[in-house]
């Protein structure tokens, strides 16, 4: 039998596995909840792992294409990018895929053919992390940034209150920039 076929007819068992192990990240009364809660809008992260996890799990089995996969990890990833998860235990979940694919399919896995297909399969897993870790490098390189230009701002903000320096705000600088701009190229066009 192929290893395929043998994933499609264990996919209810390793999709379940695989979301409990997930939420077994968080603290066991916040795992519990997360386990427990089905409204996407009071358990946005529960949500995010029981909506993604099978449309992954399929791609894998699948196509591989790259878009939907990176379409379907953003969403958890995008929710641990924020929580204070290193960006080792933010995509851990997805290679723990492997380890609940061998317990499950332990009887089934003795033919040479299905571990060299198991192994192209644990190769897919690992592609899958990387487009994890990409996507959650991206959106904390977001949050870094949002955090510096908040932290911009309101130093600006102390300065002008303080009287340190005057029309420092983003518009201003802006507005000049544009009147500096146009003022150029005003000269530039009478030196035609």
């Amino acid at each position: 039998m192929k290893l395929s076929k043998l994933l499609t007819q264990h996919k209810t068992d390793i999709v379940k596995k695989w979301f409990d192990n997930a939420v077994q990240s968080y603290k066991m009364d916040v795992a519990k909840f997360l386990k427990t809660q089905s409204d996407q809008f009071a358990n946005p992260v529960g949500g995010a792992f029981s909506q993604n996890l099978e449309p992954l799990f399929n791609e894998l089995c699948g196509q591989m294409n790259a878009e939907v996969l990176t379409a379907s990890v953003d969403p958890i990833v995008r929710i641990r990018a924020v929580q204070s998860f290193a960006p080792s235990q933010a995509v851990a979940f997805i290679f723990s895929l492997k380890r609940i694919i061998r317990t499950i399919l332990k009887k089934e896995l003795h033919s040479d053919n299905l571990l060299r297909e198991l192994y192209e399969f644990d190769l897919k897993i690992d592609v899958l992390g990387l487009i994890a870790f990409d996507a959650f490098m991206v959106c904390r390189e977001k949050i870094y940034d949002l955090k510096a230009n908040e932290m911009r701002n309101r130093t600006l903000h102390a300065f002008e209150r303080a009287k340190l320096v005057k029309n420092t705000s983003i518009y201003n600088i802006h507005a000049q920039g544009a009147q500096q701009i146009t003022n150029r190229e005003e000269v530039l066009s009478k030196n035609k």
